[in-house]
């Protein structure tokens, strides 16, 4: 089909010829085209092809249609133009290609095949494309490339340009070593994963800010994808590792929600240490429109059986949750699926809080925990010490609810025992004080919240030689009612 228009004139020019290839009577032409829902009378279609009379563009695409379907009968390739430009049905380049290139390749396609999708993606836009995925201890950004295509050095997250790429969550443009190229932020919904390598053959086009947008509709939707193949396959999750991961910390992981969300005006962020072997230590979250609930839990002991106590904990919270109880109903839930699991032999701390958008109040419990730290201004103004009760698993005492009326662009701060107590060679703890300076120096600094929250395990991490002897989870949210 020719997707290209053409006047009266040289249409009906070309109709005659189709037809008198066709072989096809004046009678049966007319029952294809009144077949096809032609409203002109037999007599009307005989005076223009005669060329005695003229046809609306409308029937005359409706009679070159009819034509149409009876060469595609004879196998004729030359076609009958019509009257205006159609549309491609599947597009050859530009963005759009781009993006259905990628939706069809990735249709029952195991992971192991995204980096060529990618790559054919990319030419659909002009560049070479090349998927860089975050390693969990997001310290590097390791290539990703098609079966038989030599893989590049990882790159640094905290040294290079792509590194910004993904630290800023912007696009950043190079002309290095009269290399062009752009780096790509790779996102699901907000969670960062990775960068997109574009590289482009002509440098002016490191300024075009439309291949800028279309590389961050194609980044998108490729961050999607990873995280939806990775669900059946381990070819991606393979690269983002450099070690084996302990049975307790796939068990962690696996129940872990996006690292990091926003809804209207809030925004969150999470991370747990080690990656490798985290066993007692998780959290959880439920955006929708007007509340958002939030969960930290810290198990009792280490390796699996810490990590099946928590994973208890976690699912009776969601399971309370989903079926809409508040605060009391979630931690009457925990008390009652631990102390039956577990009888009374294992606790699990946590907080457990609430957020309602329109109006910043936020509700919480604390059960054991740390107590969660509130940031105003840069600044942490506060140490929310209410809401207080025992472990879960152990429901005796008086449950209370605390409250606090946060401001816009207030932030949340939960984290485990393991950030303030990460103890460094000569045995002093990371503590309280120090994890106030990191939280207000990132904070200064207007970091993206999992920047934030990234910088501040780092720093955890540093503190103690880079080997947690205790699992270490950070959990920022902020919510501003002017977003």
């Amino acid at each position: 089909m020719s997707s290209i228009g053409a006047d009266e004139g040289e249409q009906r020019r070309l109709l005659l010829a189709a037809v008198r290839r066709t072989d096809l009577p004046l009678e049966q032409l007319w029952l294809r085209y009144f077949g096809l829902g032609g409203s002109a009378d037999l007599l009307e279609v005989e005076g223009y092809l005669n060329e005695l009379l003229s046809l609306s563009a409308v029937e005359r695409d409706v009679l070159a249609q009819a034509v149409n379907e009876r060469l595609d009968e004879l196998t004729w390739r030359p076609r009958v133009p019509y009257s205006r430009p159609l549309p491609e049905v599947y597009p050859q380049q530009g963005p759009l290609a781009a993006l259905v290139d990628l939706l069809e390749g990735a249709r029952g396609a195991p992971p192991d095949r995204l980096p060529a999708l990618v790559a054919h993606a990319g030419l659909a836009l002009g560049v070479d494309a090349t998927l860089y995925l975050v390693d969990y201890e997001q310290t590097l950004l390791a290539p990703v490339t098609a079966a038989g295509v030599p893989c590049g050095a990882p790159i640094g997250v905290d040294t290079t340009l792509p590194g910004r790429a993904f630290r800023d969550v912007r696009v950043i443009a190079t002309d290095a070593d009269g290399e062009p190229r752009l780096w790509v932020p790779v996102l699901d919904g907000e969670e960062r994963l990775g960068v997109l390598e574009a590289r482009v053959h002509d440098a002016e086009r490191l300024a075009d800010r439309s291949l800028h947008e279309q590389l961050r509709w194609v980044a998108s939707l490729v961050g999607h994808l990873v995280t939806t193949t990775s669900r059946f396959g381990d070819g991606l999750d393979l690269v983002r590792r450099h070690q084996p991961r302990s049975p307790a910390a796939e068990l962690v992981w696996s129940m872990l929600p996006p690292l990091t969300a926003t809804t209207g005006g809030f925004a969150l962020a999470g991370l747990v240490e080690p990656p490798y072997a985290v066993g007692s230590d998780a959290f959880d979250y439920a955006l929708s429109e007007r509340v958002v609930r939030l969960g930290i839990f810290d198990g009792m002991g280490h390796a699996l059986g810490a990590g099946l106590l928590t994973a208890a904990a976690l699912s009776a919270y969601r399971s309370a949750r989903r079926d809409g109880q508040g605060l009391f109903g979630q931690a009457r839930a925990l008390d009652d699926t631990l102390e039956a699991q577990f009888r009374g032999e294992a606790f699990v701390t946590g907080v457990l809080a609430e957020v309602d958008l329109g109006s910043g109040r936020l509700r919480y419990v604390s059960a054991g925990h740390p107590e969660p730290l509130l940031m105003r201004g840069g600044r942490v103004v506060k140490t929310l010490t209410e809401g207080r009760r025992g472990p879960f698993g152990r429901g005796d005492g008086e449950l209370t609810v605390a409250e606090q009326a946060l401001q816009p662009g207030d932030w949340l701060v939960l984290h485990t025992d393991g950030v303030t107590g990460a103890c460094d060679a000569s045995g002093q703890p990371f503590g309280h004080e120090r994890l106030v300076d990191v939280l207000e120096r990132e904070a200064g600094a207007a970091h993206p919240p999992a920047e934030t929250v990234r910088r501040v395990t780092r720093a955890v991490l540093e503190h103690q030689d880079g080997a947690l002897r205790d699992d270490a989870t950070v959990l920022l949210a902020r919510w501003d009612a002017d977003r």
